[in-house]
């Protein structure tokens, strides 16, 4: 029975998110005509009507909006709001424009975007206030019951119960010990062993069943699960089997195959998703913009030094992938044969090369180092795919080799142009493992915004040459 209402509730909601969207379109329309005396007919717009409302319902659906947000913070859900909205103007705009569609104006599809995402929110919000203030009295909750009494399962329990806008309501506790029962944890009772399982899913309203307990009590615990399994109970079991300082555990499913994966990278894969549409349309319009530049750094170059244009070097890219990276020549030709001759020079502690009076660079390259000229043509690199904008910067896989086991997690994302070390002082940072510190805090702490902060920042590193060699 609760589960048919759950899903007559979720049913509800998806209709009402229709027909917010749909009148967010009509009282767009009649709002023009009322400010502006918009001539152009309704019928015209209406029978448009459709394809949005398909578009954005798909997208809402698909990016999660319909899953249970108990648990979930106002911001998740204006991010799934913000993101729906955006793919489901793509798939319209899409339409539209290979349908040659011209009978609506852009400007109403850009103002039906911003009401359409206001109004959804102010509905979840609304929405969400609505059912949080009846779960605090005591309505709509689930009854959960707990499989052990250990610490993790002490601080689950302090979770749930600061938490009553949930909606969850723990029962009891079950552990293996019979001794055990009648004592407390965190005010909820120990009201069985695992013999008395069966007789106390039969005598009280459960939910849900929570397992949490140890990894080696696990391999014993498959008649209990099969048992709340078999009576349509659903089961959820800790997944915290480690103590993981930096990974986190998402749930997969491959053809029916169960795996829990412990990931450190970003799990934000929609902007991940944007931040590379991003890197292939900067790129790609940049490269475009300067060519002509390209062809003026190609000129100096081949008048003031011999060798080639473009130096190449095998790097290391996600998870020691290797690539070829592309720089305008900064240096004498052959110059790597000569690295050891000058190892004295380097400033940098650890297993790089860093040397402000490096002998081998040009006057030419000196001035192209100095403003980061000479990594533009790593722009052709982002449209490849091997690299990104922002990112940690792409090591030589012989440095890779001499890395101490930590610093190997700069490999887990997409190396970049420009980065936090960039931005940071860049070479007046000496000692390599802050250097590996702020690549680290970049990948810990990646955001689209974060992005934008450090390519704003530099601009001005780039303009005045600040930090550079």
């Amino acid at each position: 029975m609760l589960k048919e209402r759950t899903e007559i509730l979720r049913r509800f909601v998806m209709l009402f998110d229709i027909s917010v969207i749909a009148f967010s379109y009509v009282f767009i329309y009649f709002l023009r005509v009322w400010l502006y005396g918009y001539q152009q007919s309704f019928e015209d717009y209406l029978k448009f009507l459709p394809i949005l409302l398909l578009s954005w319902g798909y997208m809402l659906y698909t990016c999660g909006m319909y899953r249970s947000f108990r648990t979930r913070e106002p911001s998740e859900i204006f991010y799934i709001i913000f993101k729906s909205a955006f793919f489901g103007l793509l798939i319209s705009s899409a339409f539209f424009y290979f349908f040659k569609i011209t009978n609506i104006n852009r400007d109403f599809i850009a103002i039906f975007f911003i009401v359409t995402t206001a109004a959804l929110s102010l509905e979840k919000m609304t929405l969400v206030s609505f059912f949080r203030y009846f779960r605090r009295r005591g309505y709509n909750f689930r009854n959960i019951l707990v499989i052990g009494s250990n610490r993790r399962a002490e601080n689950f329990i302090e979770i749930v119960t600061n938490n009553p806008e949930w909606g969850y309501r723990i029962i009891g506790i079950i552990d293996r010990d019979p001794q055990k029962i009648g004592e407390e944890v965190r005010g909820i009772k120990i009201i069985g062993s695992f013999e008395k399982a069966a007789e106390i899913l039969h005598n009280n309203v459960i939910d849900e069943v929570v397992f949490i307990v140890p990894r080696s009590w696990l391999e014993n615990m498959q008649g209990l699960i099969s048992m709340f399994e078999t009576e349509g109970i659903s089961i959820s079991i800790a997944a915290d089997f480690f103590n993981l300082m930096l990974a986190r555990a998402k749930p997969l499913e491959l053809q029916g195959f169960p795996l829990l994966t412990f990931v450190t990278t970003s799990d934000k894969y929609w902007q991940l998703f944007i931040k590379r549409i991003m890197d292939e349309v900067v790129s790609f319009i940049a490269l475009i913009m300067l060519w002509p530049f390209f062809v003026i750094a190609a000129i100096t170059i081949k008048a003031t030094s011999k060798g080639p244009v473009f130096f190449r070097q095998i790097r290391s890219g996600v998870n020691g992938r290797k690539f070829v990276l592309y720089k305008f020549r900064t240096m004498i030709e052959g110059a790597e044969k000569k690295l050891k001759d000058i190892a004295a020079y380097n400033e940098m502690e650890g297993p790089v090369f860093k040397a402000k009076n490096d002998p081998r660079i040009t006057p030419l390259g000196r001035l192209f180092r100095k403003f980061s000229i000479d990594e533009l043509p790593q722009l052709w690199n982002v449209l490849k795919g091997d690299m990104s904008l922002v990112g940690p910067r792409p090591p030589i896989p012989a440095e890779v080799n001499k890395y101490d086991s930590w610093h190997r997690r700069r490999l887990s994302m997409r190396p970049g142009i420009t980065c936090l070390w960039q931005v940071s002082g860049r070479n007046k940072i000496k000692k390599f493992d802050e250097w590996m510190k702020l690549d680290l805090e970049y990948i810990d702490s990646w955001s689209l915004k974060l992005d934008f902060k450090i390519l704003l920042k530099t601009i001005p590193v780039v303009l005045f040459g600040i930090g550079a060699h």
